[in-house]
C-alpha cells in the first residue's frame, strides 16, 4: 500500500526513476481496487435489479480509471527510466504481441545500477 500511496503522491511526475517494487505494487493494488469495484457493482446491480445502480457504478468505475490514468502512466514512464529507456518506449506496446512482450520484459528487468541519465538509483535513495 505504501507504493500505491507513493505513486498517487507523484500524480503526474514523469521525471526520475521507479523501482520494480514501486511499479508492480502499484499495479497490484490498482487491480485489487478495480476488481473489487467491479464485483461490488455487479452484486449490487443484481441484488437491486435496478439499472440505475448499475449505471451509477459504471460511472464510478469510469471515474476511478480516469483518476488513476496519469499516476499509472507516470509510474510506467519512471519504471522505463530506471532501465535507462525513454518514456516514449511506452508506444512500443502498440506493436501487436511482440511490443507488449518486449515492454513486459523491460518492466520486469532490473534497473541500471547507480546513476543514469534520468536520475539517481532509487535503491540507494530509499
Amino acid at each position: 500500500m505504501k507504493y500505491f500511496k507513493m505513486c498517487l503522491s507523484k500524480y503526474a511526475t514523469f521525471q526520475g526513476r521507479a523501482r520494480r517494487s514501486e511499479f508492480w505494487f502499484f499495479q497490484l493494488f490498482y487491480m485489487i481496487f478495480s476488481i473489487g469495484l467491479q464485483v461490488i457493482a455487479s452484486i449490487l446491480a443484481v441484488v437491486s435489479g435496478s439499472e440505475g445502480v448499475a449505471a451509477f457504478f459504471g460511472i464510478l468505475l469510469i471515474a476511478f480509471y480516469l483518476a488513476l490514468f496519469l499516476p499509472s502512466l507516470s509510474v510506467l514512464v519512471r519504471r522505463l527510466h530506471d532501465t535507462d529507456r525513454s518514456g516514449w518506449f511506452v508506444f512500443i506496446s502498440f506493436i501487436p504481441l511482440v511490443g507488449t512482450i518486449i515492454l513486459l520484459i523491460w518492466l520486469c528487468s532490473e534497473g541500471t545500477q547507480g546513476d543514469n541519465r534520468f536520475g539517481s538509483d532509487p535503491k540507494l535513495v530509499s
